[in-house]
Formats: C-alpha cells, sequence, structure tokens
C-alpha cells in the first residue's frame, strides 16, 4: 500500500510541478515526461528509505 500512495502522491505533485514550470517557461506540456520522473522519484525515495536505518538509536545512561 505504501508504494502504491508513494506512486499516487509523486504522479500528482510532480505532473503539477511540471504544468506550472511549463505554463511559465511557455513551452508545451509534455504529460509523458512528468510519468517518468515521478517513476523515477518513487524509486529514489525508496532507495533512501532502504538506506537510512529504522532502528532506534540506543543511548547509555551514565
Amino acid at each position: 500500500m505504501k508504494i502504491i500512495l508513494t506512486l499516487v502522491w509523486s504522479f500528482l505533485l510532480i505532473t503539477m510541478l511540471n504544468y506550472v514550470v511549463s505554463s511559465v517557461a511557455n513551452v508545451p506540456f509534455d504529460f509523458l515526461l512528468g510519468v517518468y520522473i515521478s517513476l523515477a522519484v518513487t524509486v529514489i525515495i525508496y532507495i533512501i528509505a532502504a538506506i537510512i536505518p529504522n532502528d532506534p538509536v540506543v543511548t547509555e545512561d551514565h
């Protein structure tokens, strides 16, 4: 479920950003570019999540 929601949110946000930037830069809107970038961002998010440790830091009381 996390994978699907991450993909949906990245798709929505990056496609919206792609639309706004293309409008401001006065270039044609390319829908597939947003899809490809959102897929890449989703993969990068999961790679970063796999690298970062999820274990709590143990501190010793002195």
